[in-house]
């Protein structure tokens, strides 16, 4: 299970973007990256198509690794933990100790 799910608000704390803040698109969990919204853009190069008639150059994210990104929980980042509420798993905040979802 991962500590960041699709459409958590993360910030970028190593790299070339580091201290930019998005939205997750999609995480694959099998390498461990995520695609974060305006993060690690990297420009492809298209040859015409149906889908796109011109071709051309395209710019669009790139995955980073997980453990180059921390989620924002009201404003700030903060390391995420798991504890049972109950019979239910949670995630938590560990900076504040509260309940994310």
């Amino acid at each position: 299970m991962m500590k960041i799910k699709k459409g958590d608000t993360v910030k970028v704390i190593a790299g070339k973007d580091r201290n930019a803040e998005g939205k997750v698109i999609s995480v694959d969990v099998k390498k461990g990256r995520v695609l974060v919204e305006g993060v690690n853009m990297i420009t492809k190069h298209a040859k015409p198509s149906q889908a796109n008639p011109n071709g051309g150059i395209i710019r669009k994210e790139a995955p980073i690794h997980i453990s180059n990104v921390m989620l924002v929980f009201k404003g700030k980042p903060t390391r995420v933990g798991f504890k049972f509420d109950g019979d239910k798993k949670v995630r938590f905040a560990k900076s504040t100790g509260e309940v994310i979802d």
